[in-house]
């Protein structure tokens, strides 16, 4: 049996959905906090079951009869997520687990300067000590966190940013059937895995796709770093969020997110989505973005009397009904509050 944790969550999700058209729904199980939220898998005769990295007693349940687990990463930034980790991984031991695999990210390492990195090597360490079979899915970083990166560009026809590097950003969506297609298949892939998209680009390659696609003078001006972080908190970003996503810039100048390989393309048996085919698509419909400077602006002088205020890290509406988090891959989801989130389900994983 396949059993996955984090079904509930968008990347976890899709890899169930895509996992069920490889093999037979009885082969495959779920571990998610709330058993209702998978219903629909229920339905299609996939094993749901409650589990928790916190509550180790129903995880070994949830685990019960696995060949193969795939971890998703811990998102909460107020919990331990390595301890986490490791509750997950040595209860996929205890079950009886040949494999495990885990959601880690393209870049890792305890000294990288964005600290989800560590987070993921930490554990890529854990995974290597428990004694048995393990893959380490690096995945590319997710092309969807460029919605919120890029600022509000497509109204002030600017990406205004810290100085970046060249990123190989990849399509969850293909990252999501890529893990189905190794959980099902016959070749087993050992240690760490790079999934990315074929080409990386800098946010100023990204102004010149976006000029092409928008028939507009798309420019890129770089911000400096201290600036970028202080207009943030300016604007409501709460300033360890700020400091956390500026690590991301300066990672990126050292080229630890430019890797490319074939593996993702293999596996998929056709292209990776680009930046470009994403670009091309209609802007997302919704709430404010993280950085859509122009709407926090506009709501905190009272232009917009329908906005009393913005959640400091989503930019959602406050009184909108609860959505997922683009902060942490869009795997949670929150009650948008003043200033705050209240978290209400997080079944999902870091990027």
């Amino acid at each position: 049996m396949i059993v996955i944790t984090g079904a509930t969550g968008a990347l976890n999700g899709a890899t169930v959905e895509h996992l069920l058209k490889l093999v037979p729904a009885d082969q495959i199980g779920v571990s998610v906090r709330d058993v209702a939220k998978a219903r629909h898998l229920a339905e299609h005769g996939v094993r749901v079951r409650r589990g928790s990295y916190e509550d180790p007693a129903a995880l070994l349940d949830s685990f019960e009869g696995a060949d193969q687990v795939l971890l998703v990463s811990s998102n909460d930034p107020g919990a331990d997520g390595v301890s986490l980790l490791r509750v997950g991984i040595e209860t996929a031991v205890a079950a009886g687990a040949r494999r495990i695999l885990y959601t880690s990210h393209q870049h890792t390492g305890l000294d990288s300067p964005f600290f989800p990195a560590r987070h993921h090597a930490a554990t890529e360490a854990l995974l290597a000590d428990s004694g048995v079979a393990w893959t380490s899915l690096r995945n590319g970083f997710y092309a969807h966190s460029l919605d919120w990166l890029l600022g509000p560009w497509r109204e002030t026809g600017v990406i205004a940013t810290p100085a970046d590097g060249p990123v190989s950003w990849t399509e969850r969506a293909d990252e999501a059937e890529a893990a189905a297609v190794i959980l099902a298949g016959q070749r087993h892939f050992d240690g760490p895995v790079t999934l990315t998209a074929s080409t990386a680009v800098t946010f100023g390659d990204i102004a010149g796709i976006a000029s092409e696609v928008t028939g507009r003078d798309i420019g890129r001006v770089v911000v400096d770093d201290e600036e970028w972080v202080a207009d943030g908190v300016a604007h409501g970003t709460p300033e360890p969020m700020a400091r956390l996503m500026l690590g991301f810039f300066l990672a990126a100048r050292e080229g630890l997110f430019a890797g490319t390989g074939p593996l993702l393309g293999d596996l998929l048996g056709r292209q990776p989505r680009t930046v470009r085919d994403l670009r091309a698509e209609p802007p997302p419909s919704g709430p404010a973005r993280l950085g859509d400077r122009a709407r926090v602006t506009a709501a905190r002088a009272g232009r917009d009397a329908a906005v009393e205020s913005i959640c400091a890290t989503c930019g959602v509406e406050p009184g909108a009904a609860p959505r997922v988090c683009p902060i942490y891959a869009d795997e949670r989801q929150y009650v948008p509050g003043d200033q705050s989130l209240r978290r209400v389900e997080r079944d999902g994983g870091h990027p």
